[in-house]
């Protein structure tokens, strides 16, 4: 069973992280490392607007920069993929995105990301037996019955996300902390919401 991430302790859920270093590249020399996750490392761009997000992950790569994956207030807005800069330790090309800069969720981004993550947790929970698919299943009907208080925009992203899913190898997941981030102006993002099964 999986294990309800809190969402009201402050505390995250431990996760693994990517043990490769950070491949060599002339657009990342110098630049500070500021996050890091299963399969991706974020670094810090010159300027204050966009971040350099390298990926081992297929599933990151075709939610970030696929010619047909989700856009819209509530995605990543991808400024370049600067193609393949090495191979990672899980055996996966490590690839070269500029994507804006986001930040974690505060304020009213944050009432909606935890509306949201209790809504697939339920979701989850409702459509336990159908195993790997329950998330799936769990996004599908916050897109046809959303929440009480979910934005009309947010309700379309969940949609495209859902959609998007269903024609990719990949599962959603909406409960590891930092896959839900903001702009600076409040905008919540669906920034890293999906998985290689």
């Amino acid at each position: 069973m999986i294990e309800r991430p809190s969402t009201d302790s402050g505390q995250a859920t431990e996760v693994a992280c990517l043990a490769d270093p950070v491949p060599a590249h002339p657009l990342l020399d110098g630049l500070t490392e500021i996050g890091r996750g299963e399969s991706s490392i974020v670094l810090a761009s010159r300027d204050d607007k966009h971040v350099f997000k390298v990926v081992s992950s297929p599933a990151d790569y075709f939610y970030l920069a696929a010619d047909d994956r989700p856009t819209g207030i509530h995605f990543p807005h991808l400024f370049a993929d600067h193609g393949i800069v090495g191979k990672a330790s899980n055996g996966y090309s490590f690839r070269l995105l500029e994507i804006e800069r986001l930040l974690p969720l505060a304020g009213e981004a944050a009432e909606l990301g935890r509306m949201l993550v209790n809504a697939y947790w339920e979701g989850c929970e409702k459509w336990a037996n159908m195993g790997v698919n329950r998330g799936r299943l769990a996004l599908y009907h916050i897109a046809q019955d959303p929440p009480a208080g979910l934005p009309a925009s947010l309700v379309k992203a969940v949609a495209a996300l859902s959609d998007f899913i269903e024609e990719y190898p990949v599962q959603p997941d909406l409960l590891n902390p930092g896959n839900l981030m903001m702009r600076g102006d409040g905008t919540l993002v669906l920034s890293d919401p999906v998985f290689l099964p």
